[in-house]
Parts: structure tokens; C-alpha cells; sequence
């Protein structure tokens, strides 16, 4: 069994509190990609979550938890996220193939752009430029607040020193964040990781040579390695 399917927690790790703070400004799209459509949310700090499979009722699901972790209904946003329009009645942002009218209006124009939408803006522009083959290394801001603790050191250690192209072993990233008998619980630190593509949980595999758990499936862990050429391209 694969370290990212245990439940168990390791003893020594305490249990992760997500930090609380007051109600902050938000913003979310989803975009299609060729592991399907993810839906990517954003603060004034950076980008939030990162949600696989995001489909219409996926992503309603998605954007009620973080309506409630975040203490706001999320922002409207238009121009400022291509291919995203305001919904009518709840004014979050959906995706929209034709958006001619996310311009249609001088006021939208001039009206400045949140931070929470640029910040978004910018994610989708790079995570598009990451499938297209073109970026090899995000540089977005990260809003870490819904991850803690031993959870949050281990993501860091990733993001920081877990380049594209490589892999690293559960055991080795626990031995990383100094705690060598944590490497099951590093598979918990994965499985709930709230930014995956970017904070690239698909590199961490088994010390064994298997491929390990995946929260958004084998298959999508399998492209995401051959898109990175860690593994061979599918032929089929």
C-alpha cells in the first residue's frame, strides 16, 4: 500500500489547524487542461487551491468549502481572468468559451483589477504555459493558509527543492524536514496538499521505484510525470 493511501496519522504529527483569520477577498476559475478541467482559486495573497476534476458539481463543491474556510462569498471577476465570466446569480466566476461581454462594459474597464484576480490571472497563465511544455518552474505567489504544521513544512521542502524533471521518496522528504520516521505521514501531507500541479506532489513516489498514491488519480500522476519526462509518453 502506498504511503499517500494511509489514513493513519503519524503519532508524533499534530493535528493540522488551518490558520483562521478574518474574511478575505477571493476569486476562482476553471480552466481545461489535458488532465481536465482544474479549478484554480485565488487570494490578495497569492493562489489558494488547486482542485482536480473540477466539473460543474466538483467545482460547487469545491467553492462552498472555501467560501466557508476563506469567511467570503468569492468575487466577481471578468476581463481580468480570460475565459471566465461573473455568474448571474451567486457572482462567482464560471468558464465561458464565448465572453465577449466580460469587456462590454467602460466601467468594468476602469475599474481596478483585485489582487485576488491578478493573482488568478497570473496562475491560469502559467499553469497553461506549464501543459504547454513552456514553464518548468512556477514563480506565483501562495497563499498557505490552508495547510499547517509538519503538513506545511513538507510542502515548502517540495516546493522549494523538488524541481521538474525529478522525483524524491516519501522517506527522503521526511528525512529532509528532520523527521525520519514520518515517511507515512508524509504521504498524508500529499494526499491533502491544497496547491497540487504547483506545489508538484506528483513527484513524491516510492523508495521502492512504484509511482505511489495520487489524490487526482494514477492516470493524472502518470501524464504529469511523462509531461515532466520522468516517464515515457503514452503511446495510445
Amino acid at each position: 500500500m502506498s504511503a499517500e493511501r494511509q489514513t493513519q496519522r503519524d503519532p508524533r504529527q499534530r493535528p493540522e489547524q488551518p490558520e483562521r483569520r478574518d474574511a478575505r477577498a477571493w476569486a476562482w476559475a476553471v480552466r481545461a487542461t489535458p488532465i481536465g478541467p482544474l479549478l484554480l482559486a485565488a487570494t490578495d495573497e497569492g493562489l489558494v487551491q488547486v482542485v482536480f476534476h473540477a466539473e460543474e458539481k466538483t467545482a460547487a463543491e469545491a467553492v462552498a468549502r472555501l467560501t466557508r474556510r476563506l469567511g467570503a462569498e468569492p468575487m466577481a471577476v471578468s476581463s481580468a481572468v480570460p475565459g471566465s465570466v461573473p455568474s448571474a446569480d451567486s457572482g462567482t466566476a464560471t468558464t465561458a468559451e464565448s465572453a465577449d461581454s466580460a469587456n462590454s462594459t467602460d466601467s468594468a474597464d476602469s475599474a481596478p483589477v483585485p489582487r485576488c484576480a491578478e493573482h488568478l490571472a497570473e496562475a491560469i497563465r502559467q499553469v497553461e504555459s506549464y501543459f504547454a511544455g513552456d514553464t518548468k518552474a512556477f514563480t506565483l505567489s501562495l497563499d498557505w493558509s490552508l495547510t499547517a504544521g509538519f503538513n506545511r513544512r513538507v510542502l515548502r521542502e517540495l516546493a522549494a527543492h523538488v524541481p521538474f524533471g525529478t522525483v524524491v521518496g516519501y522517506q527522503d522528504l521526511a528525512d529532509r524536514v528532520g523527521e525520519p520516521g514520518a515517511a507515512r505521514a508524509v504521504g498524508v501531507a500529499m494526499g491533502s496538499n491544497p496547491l497540487p500541479i504547483v506545489v508538484a506532489c506528483h513527484r513524491v513516489v516510492e523508495s521502492g521505484g512504484g509511482i505511489g498514491g495520487f489524490g487526482g488519480g494514477l492516470e493524472t500522476k502518470r501524464t504529469l510525470l511523462a509531461l515532466e519526462g520522468v516517464l515515457p509518453q503514452p503511446l495510445f
